[in-house]
């Protein structure tokens, strides 16, 4: 029951802090657009950078995490599912908080309506939190392989013939 809880929790806390990370930048995004209408190319390129970013590190220190807990790469935990219901939650909740911002004055997110914003945006955020999520779990299990084989193989040389 713990085990179920703890992963659960992982799971919304990643969704929650990734979907605010979103509404944040789109939020800064619409005030750079309005300000500086010119520089959009790059103000958007940030911005995804900026979220690209955060999910890759995290998903790195997932995936470190696990392979230090379970060494044998057949019996790590299941994080792809752990990343997809985070991917729905932030990408479904940011795009809802997202739609209700654009109604008060002084936000300027695109008057994009309820349907766009639940269906498309929505699947556009998951992806972007999803997939990149994942490919920072294959570096961080990569990157924390490489530096078990580097202890085993330091115990090995260091270690008495005879033994």
């Amino acid at each position: 029951m713990a085990v179920m809880v703890l992963t659960m929790n992982a799971w919304i806390v990643r969704g929650l802090l990734l979907g605010a990370l979103v509404v944040a930048l789109r939020v800064a995004l619409g005030f750079a657009m309005a300000n500086w209408p010119t520089h959009g190319v790059w103000f958007r390129l940030l911005c995804l950078v900026v979220l690209l970013g955060a999910v890759v590190a995290w998903g790195a220190l997932d995936g470190r995490r696990d392979r230090e807990a379970h060494p044998d790469p057949e019996r790590g935990s299941d994080l792809t599912i752990r990343w997809l219901q985070a991917g729905a939650l932030g990408g479904i909740g940011s795009s809802v908080v997202c739609w209700l911002l654009d109604f008060l004055p002084g936000f300027d997110l695109g008057d994009n309506g309820l349907l766009f914003e639940s269906t498309a945006c929505s699947a556009f955020f998951l992806l972007l939190i999803f997939v990149p999520g994942l490919a920072g779990i294959g570096i961080g299990r990569m990157l924390a392989g490489r530096k078990s084989d580097d202890v085993e193989k330091a115990r090995a040389q260091s270690a008495p013939v005879g033994a």
